[in-house]
């Protein structure tokens, strides 16, 4: 669940109350470019907070800002209020704005689409390369949020990001979210957009035999469960899946749990609140859909996860990897150090962010042939 909020930060993001995710056609004065050649340095202006010691100077200057909105913690708020909350996304756009950071213009092209799916609608956003005719690989892309809050824009620039660095078209899938459709709607909604993006890919320029998924923390759950309903409904599977800081299980007794509590942008309390929400009862969240660490994970695809060390998470994605390994899936784990939950999305500021979505491209371009 993750707040993955915005993680994604990299910006071309804005908080969820200030764009609808129907909103297809991204203003390139607002995006971040995920390739510049250099990282500007961002200094934090106070000193380290006691949960993260070890956290690099450009992730504490993204959490002090969002600190400096004030605004009420989630866990205090019910979902409506809470998805009003700044977001890492609109931190990051802030420090760019004070520290003089451009906004390149976007290399990619986006267009929205409504397909239907088991009691409504949902809307994908689809990221294509521009000056090109493709076809183009494909990846499905889950954002996160804790299947409570945040949407398409939160996540923008990483779905951004990996359309420009590996040449893919990117789906991201909006995904309906809980109290107002609970458990299991966002699995059920996950594998209904793969689905159609198996069955009409080549109408959106892409090639129906190299389609990846990947997802952010929530998200990362809802691939890999979209791995696993491809597997059993006997369809074709995804080439490769990159899970980020995914959510994977329910022991909140973790060592990860222990040590980051009380971490930023996400703590074991707003953990509680998302399964609250999502879930009808503690127990649904022990079910292997949720905590993927006890599902049955033979025959998945080739697996890509990454995690960030100041992270509620970080313990369950290391169980998730073994617990591949253990089921014969071909599993590449890497851990960033100092860099706190949902700093993907954030290569315009920090440089871990950078790295890990260069080494995400790098893992899905081989599993596409490019």
């Amino acid at each position: 669940m993750a707040l993955s909020l915005c993680l994604i930060l990299g910006s071309s993001c804005t908080s969820e109350h200030k764009r609808s995710d129907n909103t297809d056609s991204i203003d390139s004065s607002h995006t971040v470019d995920t390739m510049a050649t250099a990282t500007p340095e961002v200094k934090p202006s106070g000193e380290k907070p006691e949960w993260g010691k070890d956290i690099k100077p450009e992730m504490q200057a993204v959490i002090e800002k969002l600190a400096s909105y004030k605004d009420t913690p989630i866990p205090q708020l019910v979902p409506k209020q809470a998805r009003k909350n700044h977001t890492p996304t609109d931190a990051v756009k802030d420090l760019m704005k004070e520290n003089q950071i451009p906004m390149p213009p976007s290399k990619v092209d986006t267009m929205g689409k409504e397909i239907a799916v088991t009691g409504g609608n949902i809307h994908l956003r689809i990221y294509t390369p521009k000056n090109s005719n493709g076809p183009f690989p494909v990846i499905v892309y889950y954002h996160g949020g804790g299947f409570v809050i945040a949407n398409l824009d939160v996540y923008d620039a990483s779905a951004k990001g990996l359309a420009e660095q590996v040449g893919a078209v990117v789906v991201s899938v909006a995904y309906r979210l809980a109290p107002e459709h609970k458990y299991p709607t966002a699995h059920h909604d996950a594998f209904a957009a793969y689905k159609w993006v198996t069955q009409n890919a080549a109408s959106i320029k892409g090639d129906p035999k190299k389609i990846a998924v990947v997802g952010e923390s929530a998200g990362g759950n809802l691939a890999c469960n979209v791995s696993i309903m491809a597997r059993d409904n006997k369809i074709t599977q995804p080439v490769h899946e990159v899970l980020i800081y995914p959510v994977a299980n329910s022991d909140m007794n973790a060592e990860s749990y222990q040590k980051y509590a009380n971490a930023k942008p996400l703590d074991k309390a707003m953990m509680m609140w998302f399964v609250k929400y999502y879930t009808y009862s503690p127990e649904e969240a022990r079910a292997p859909m949720i905590s993927l660490v006890k599902a049955n994970l033979k025959g998945l695809p080739p697996t890509t996860i990454i995690n960030a060390e100041i992270d509620p998470l970080e313990s369950e994605g290391k169980l998730l990897a073994d617990k591949m390994k253990d089921a014969g899936v071909d599993v590449n784990r890497k851990l960033y150090d100092g860099v706190t939950h949902e700093f993907f999305g954030m290569a315009a500021i920090v440089p871990q962010a950078k790295d890990a979505q260069a080494f995400a491209a790098d893992q899905l371009k081989k599993a596409f042939g490019m």
